[in-house]
């Protein structure tokens, strides 16, 4: 019998219910003990709803027997709480991003090194059904060797904004929370970039616009940047091309796509862990859905924590890893510095390329055979 990887979280906000109610209930190698948030009353309520200790982040730090901890904070905090934890021993995976900052990410990555210990990030939809499916198809030749790439996707960060303050400061750009998955989706399928390009609009002037609230009518000056586009070079010689908008409309139209000689691949939208992978092949009218042959086609926020909790207890590499996460918050510093100067900015991370999980773990057909048995 494994050993279970005891674990704590610190951040009981909106997404930690999902964490939460995962690594409790759907991950046999998480032994999840407790949890902690600067709000008290929240971190009890959350403790009370799943049955564990309601801690404070002394007693994690304190507490050796807590191997790893997922940080569920803002990502403007996420370099002084991944820092405090790494300088006391605890193996790390946080919620996006690993820093806002690419120095301070570096920093992270190298310190966990340092003291060789885990450190992980999301996003880890890349892990999920579809994504792995898409890799699935794009490494067996199907669509021929791959050329470009690209990317998009829309939000409408006027409304967004009214009820999600942080998301016109800095760490809430549409960049950092919610281009980050694509990146990393085509990071994942692609390999390491050596170069990038960007362009970026200024901080716009917002109005409050909702008369049921009482700043109605005021303005306000946003800190980052709505609109974010940006050309990649990978080091396998393809192009890719994205293009975040948040100055725009609901419903969101997201896009991922990559383009072979011999065909067109289409994915889902990689900020969910499912849906539709397809194929059009040269010769052919109408792309055909391929189904895919993975686990974790439904929600499954955590799954990179517990992909990184068998790989410590196995003593191997972890998939969502730092070297990952490094780099992809390395592409947004660069397409912002790449804007900034009028330049190309030349990648100084690069990463090993991420293999896939094992396909058939369907929980189906064959007992025993369920999904946590692909990321041992």
């Amino acid at each position: 019998m494994v050993k279970t990887v005891k674990t704590a979280i610190v951040g009981c906000g909106t997404i930690s219910e999902k964490y939460m109610e995962n690594l409790k209930n759907k991950f046999s190698i998480i032994d999840l003990a407790g949890c902690c948030d600067v709000n008290v009353s929240l971190s009890e309520k959350m403790a009370g709803k799943y049955g564990i200790q309601q801690m404070s982040m002394e007693d994690i730090l304190n507490d050796s027997s807590i191997e790893m901890v997922v940080n569920l904070t803002p990502p403007s905090v996420h370099y002084s709480v991944i820092k405090q934890l790494l300088e006391a021993g605890r193996h790390v995976y946080t919620e996006k991003v690993l820093s806002i900052e690419y120095e301070q990410a570096k920093e992270l990555t190298e310190l966990a090194e340092e003291k060789a210990l885990y450190l992980g990030a999301a996003p880890d939809t890349f892990l999920g059904a579809a994504i792995q499916n898409a890799k699935d198809i794009a490494d067996s030749g199907m669509i021929g060797e791959v050329k470009s790439c690209h990317a998009f996707v829309n939000r409408d960060y006027n409304t967004l904004s009214e009820f999600i303050p942080y998301l016109s400061k800095k760490g809430g750009s549409i960049g950092v929370d919610v281009g980050i998955y694509y990146l990393t989706a085509l990071l994942f399928l692609l390999g390491p970039v050596s170069a990038v390009t960007g362009m970026k609009n200024k901080p716009v002037e917002r109005m409050h616009r909702f008369p049921f609230m009482g700043n109605y009518g005021e303005t306000y000056e946003t800190e980052v940047e709505s609109i974010l586009t940006g050309m990649m070079e990978f080091e396998n010689g393809a192009l890719g091309t994205v293009h975040f908008n948040s100055d725009c409309i609901f419903p969101e139209m997201p896009g991922l796509t990559v383009y072979g000689t011999e065909g067109i691949l289409n994915m889902a939208d990689p900020n969910g862990f499912g849906g539709e992978v397809s194929v059009l092949r040269k010769g052919q009218d109408t792309p055909v859905i391929i189904p895919s042959n993975y686990g974790y086609a439904e929600e499954s926020r955590g799954l990179g924590a517990a992909e990184m909790a068998w790989a410590i207890r196995n003593q191997r590499k972890h998939r969502a890893n730092a070297g990952l996460a490094l780099h992809a918050v390395e592409i947004l510093h660069g397409f912002t510095q790449s804007s900034e100067s009028g330049k190309y900015y030349r990648m100084q991370s690069t990463f090993e390329k991420i293999p896939g999980l094992k396909p058939g773990y369907l929980d189906r057909n064959y007992p025993g055979n369920n999904a946590e048995g692909s990321i041992v």
